[in-house]
């Protein structure tokens, strides 16, 4: 990617080799993870959504790797700030352009690097949770460390897969001004866990497809970036990361062939109006 052409964004905090807040995933599941609907990459588990309560499958934490959480010091490298601010100023360009299109104005999100534990609006943002977007306090927060299980680990590597994350949230960022968000939980309210799933992944689908508008509309691909996330895509499928052990019922975020279709969409068309997966 030509990262260097990219503008750099002002909404960005870099909270690593901080000390996090406490708490974790024990008692405060519950209240943790359901002000989260629709916020996760999908990653490291599967999204469990039901009525009054939810559950975390964890597929494998993503540890923190070499972060020296609480020396005060940033554990970002120059590679990882350029991403993450490179990639948040230009959505804020395309999205910025696309919202004042429809005669509305695009309020940005913000975006927040930590190490293994810190505080979000919705409670303790945890590395093993993978990126995620927290409605509340409309911001993203993603542990760097992401970046290089999702290279090792998934076989995903390169700037673009890296942009597609950040994208995917700032996606969900766009679904919440919209109004997509409260939508779909209000739906998965009046229905099954099954059917409160397929919403779901409907919502993940659109922020796929979301990621791929704003690439299509960046200028700032390269040869090979589309194969990288096409890459990354097919690696984070429900099924795929699952590997059977979860019923398709209980998909949240859409199969290998989904989520590639969804970004493929959206890098074909840079259309937004072509990504209507969210119900």
């Amino acid at each position: 990617m030509r990262l260097g052409d990219a503008p750099e964004s002002g909404n960005f905090e870099d909270r690593t080799g901080q000390s996090g807040g406490g708490g974790g995933l024990g008692g405060g599941l519950i209240g943790l993870l359901l002000p989260l609907i629709a916020s996760r990459f999908g990653i490291v588990g599967v999204l469990v959504l039901g009525l009054g309560y939810c559950a975390l499958t964890s597929l494998g934490g993503l540890g923190g790797g070499g972060s020296t959480a609480g020396d005060g010091k940033s554990t970002l490298t120059t590679e990882q700030q350029q991403v993450l601010t490179g990639v948040l100023g230009s959505t804020e360009q395309v999205w910025g352009q696309i919202f004042q299109q429809a005669g509305a104005t695009y309020r940005p999100t913000r975006l927040v690097a930590y190490s293994n534990q810190n505080q979000s609006g919705c409670g303790t943002a945890q590395a093993a949770m993978g990126p995620f977007y927290c409605p509340s306090d409309q911001s993203i927060y993603i542990d760097p460390q992401f970046f290089s299980e999702l290279a090792r680990r998934f076989q995903a590597p390169g700037d673009f897969a890296q942009a597609y994350v950040v994208a995917h949230e700032v996606g969900h960022h766009v679904q919440n001004l919209e109004g997509t968000l409260d939508r779909a939980q209000s739906s998965q309210a009046r229905t099954s866990a099954a059917a409160g799933n397929a919403v779901q992944v409907g919502v993940e689908l659109q922020a796929d497809c979301y990621a791929g508008v704003w690439a299509k509309r960046s200028g700032l691909l390269e040869a090979g970036d589309i194969e990288e996330g096409m890459r990354a895509a097919e690696a984070i499928g429900d099924d795929m990361l699952t590997k059977g052990r979860v019923s398709p019922d209980n998909f949240t975020h859409g199969t290998s062939a989904q989520r590639r279709e969804a970004l493929n969409r959206g890098l074909s068309s840079g259309d937004p109006a072509q990504c209507n997966y969210a119900r």
